[in-house]
This record gives C-alpha cells, structure tokens and sequence, in this order.
C-alpha cells in the first residue's frame, strides 16, 4: 500500500457535480493498494497516519498529530500512485490491485480509520472519475508506504 498524505485547510472531492466527501483541517489521503496488501499492512498505515506528528504545536514545530489537534481525515483512492513508469512513457499498473481486491482493503481501511479516530471518514468513491481540491497547509505532503512495499 502507498498513502500520499498532504496536510489541509481544507479539502473536496467531487464525482459528477457531486460532493462525496468534504474536511476542514486535517489530512487528505490518496490511497493505493497492491495485490499482496493484507489486514495488517491498512493497520500499520491507518495507525502510522493518524499518529504522525506534521502539525504544529504552540512553538511552531511539527509536533501533533491529526488525533492531537482533532482534525480530519479524507481518503481517495487512487490506482495510479502504484504505477510503474520505469520503461517507456506509458505507466503500467499491474502493480496496483484489481477491483475486486481493492475494494475491499479500501473500505477496510477506511473502516480502521474511523475506528481509530471515531469520527466519520469521508471519501471519493472507488473507480470513478474524481475531481479533488485541496488548499495544502505548508506545503507539507508525506508519502507513506507499506513495509512490503519498501522491501
């Protein structure tokens, strides 16, 4: 699994016109998974996300996590950020996991997500074509993989 995670003001995605899921200040996370993701690779990254420290406490340094400062967190799939563009020009995705697979990871982890920070997580919706706007707070944006992703 790879989690691109940015800090936000505020972030939407929307499908067709639509708003499917909206946050005020917190995290915006693009998520994609791999075939081989398994229950305890979304626990890691749910778990790593909600505790990394990339907010700012009193003092200005980046010392709170999202769970500390009660924010937000929105989760987009997103295929592509397993995209292999090594050769030639055109990407491949055999890294990323089918539908079938990755439905089910996604909603787990947006399920894990919830759990852990008991709020509602909302979301874009799985496969379509989405539209996310983002005021990135910072800039301050993480790429978090899956231990079986970084060998």
């Amino acid at each position: 699994m790879r989690a691109v995670i940015q800090r936000v003001r505020h972030a939407r995605v929307t499908v067709a016109g639509r708003v499917t899921g909206q946050i005020g200040p917190g995290l915006l996370v693009l998520a994609g998974f791999a075939p081989d993701d398994t229950p305890q690779t979304l626990d890691w990254i749910a778990r790593k996300l909600v505790q990394l420290r990339i907010f700012s406490d009193e003092e200005g340094k980046m010392n709170r996590s999202v769970q500390d400062v009660g924010g937000q967190v929105l989760v987009v799939s997103q295929f592509t950020l397993l995209a292999d563009a090594r050769k030639g020009n055109r990407p491949s995705y055999t890294g990323a996991a089918p539908p079938a697979v990755a439905v089910p990871l996604y909603q787990e982890f947006v399920r894990q997500l919830q759990l852990l920070l008991s709020q509602p997580v909302p979301t874009g919706e799985f496969g379509a074509d989405m539209q996310v706007e983002l005021l990135n707070d910072g800039p301050v944006t993480i790429v978090l993989d899956s231990p079986e992703m970084r060998g």
